[in-house]
């Protein structure tokens, strides 16, 4: 029996575009603004290669560099470049620490320094020395102290047994000085400050003040 052309359209799909069917479970229709683009992705193959070919034009494998093989040559070129950033950033740091340390309060500075003036009460100090209240002696600042450490002995730091010479002029209008000894470390000071024993704070200043301003040098 002979099929009709109406019967062919008929058992025609009701919705199809370019031969794939409009309710196909893997049709995405496109938002609209949108369109198709081919991403590269720079881990795939080709990428690889493309870099690996570049490299190799520039450095052949078969070529010997400073007489030796390419692998082995680069390795050593690593090793040198990495050796040099390491050296770089250690003399860096070592500069900045030696222009640091220049700031500090040390022997070695013989200017004299301006910082706050407190008092505490001395018992067995850093330095391993006991003292008490009405002994001649002084807490240097920690950013001084640990600037000169040396080991973890803090007894043997180059500071212990310094001497120095604290001057102020008092709310009387008198101008006082003591030399002090270093058997401690002050952890609540700044690079300037001193602490000092309760008799020592009252030689200079009115005891009730508490904190007070005060001029410093180093006698050795």
């Amino acid at each position: 029996m002979a099929t009709t052309a109406e019967e062919v359209k008929a058992s025609e799909p009701a919705h199809e575009s370019q031969g794939i069917p409009y309710n196909a479970p893997d049709w995405e229709v496109p938002e609209e603004g949108t369109a198709t683009r081919k991403r590269l992705h720079l881990g795939s193959a080709s990428t690889r290669w493309a870099i690996a070919d570049r490299f190799d034009r520039v450095l052949p494998p078969y070529k010997r560099y400073a007489g030796l093989k390419r692998r082995t040559f680069l390795l050593v070129f690593l090793g040198v470049l990495l050796a040099i950033i390491a050296l770089a950033v250690g003399l860096g740091v070592g500069l900045g620490k030696k222009h640091k340390d220049q700031n500090l309060p040390l022997p070695s500075n013989t200017q004299t320094f301006t910082g706050d003036l407190t008092y505490y009460n001395p018992a067995l100090g850093a330095c391993g020395i006991e003292s008490n209240d009405d002994s001649p002696i002084v807490a240097v600042s920690h950013f001084t102290f640990d600037a000169v450490q040396t080991g973890g002995d803090p007894n043997q730091n180059r500071l212990c047994g310094k001497k120095i010479r604290a001057r102020r002029t008092r709310e009387d209008g008198k101008t006082v000085s003591v030399d002090l000894t270093v058997v401690d470390r002050c952890t609540g000071c700044q690079p300037t400050d001193i602490d000092v024993s309760p008799t020592m704070f009252d030689k200079l200043a009115d005891h009730d003040l508490g904190r007070v301003r005060v001029t410093w040098a180093w006698l050795n």
